[in-house]
């Protein structure tokens, strides 16, 4: 699964690597070094213009954990926040956005844990690793987005309206798949057009972009345990363990 990730990247710097027209910066995010669930998260998605009925592309905050329009609550999102590969066109909670409202999520990278086994001197305890691309490029994490009218806000009034979003995750390779066995799918620059395209909706096609994730060149490496509690925040997080662990 993937349950945290890393985001500092500037808007404007999003805005440039995804050609993006223009941003609003009234929505602007801070950076983290700890994106946790049902936080906000920066997106790029194409939608259709109702004014001219183009098609544009948007860098927008999505809050993570994906809401589907029939669910009863804003809570739903807590436990959606990866939607699996194998079946992410099938599910009934996720075909639709599958179908025409696929984003990229923007990343650094994403952390993972493995379970240290206690010794004569330390208990056992979660070693969280941070798994990023060799050449520090962004990743740009595939996702979906939904949109969830609370039946509790009255129309026009703040908070009526939700947008939220999931990862999509596969069986992890290369120095991913030494540290868990699932990890959240990157899509290639060449095929960021393919997937945001709103009227590309051939299935088949669309699951051929949801195989190489990140192109296998990955680097894992043991960072601080800080990172294991969500209110940590800031580059400290990446510093290596003080015992001095080693890569993956």
């Amino acid at each position: 699964m993937c349950g945290r990730f890393v985001s500092t990247r500037s808007p404007q710097d999003l805005a440039n690597v995804f050609d993006v027209p223009r941003w609003d910066p009234d929505r602007a995010l801070e950076p983290s070094w700890n994106v946790a669930p049902t936080d906000d998260v920066w997106s790029v998605l194409e939608r259709v213009e109702r004014e001219t009925g183009e098609i544009t592309r948007q860098l927008r905050p999505l809050r993570w954990g994906l809401v589907p329009s029939w669910a009863k609550s804003l809570k739903t999102g807590a436990k959606m926040i990866n939607a699996r590969v194998e079946t992410v066109a099938e599910k009934p909670a996720y075909r639709r956005a599958f179908a025409k409202r696929r984003c990229l999520l923007p990343a650094d990278g994403f952390y993972e844990w493995q379970t240290v086994a206690a010794t004569e001197t330390a208990k056992a305890h979660k070693q969280p690793y941070f798994i990023s691309p060799e050449d520090s490029q962004v990743m740009a994490l595939a996702g979906l987005y939904e949109f969830w009218r609370d039946p509790a806000v009255e129309d026009g009034a703040p908070g009526a309206w939700w947008a939220t979003c999931t990862i999509i995750t596969t069986e992890a390779t290369d120095a991913a798949g030494r540290v868990h066995p699932r990890m959240p799918l990157a899509i290639a620059p060449a095929d960021w057009s393919a997937w945001l395209d709103p009227a590309h909706d051939d299935a088949g096609e669309l699951r051929a972009l949801l195989t190489a994730p990140a192109a296998g060149h990955l680097d894992a490496r043991a960072v601080s345990t800080a990172v294991n509690d969500v209110r940590n925040n800031g580059p400290h997080l990446l510093a290596e363990p003080a015992d001095g662990t080693g890569n993956a």
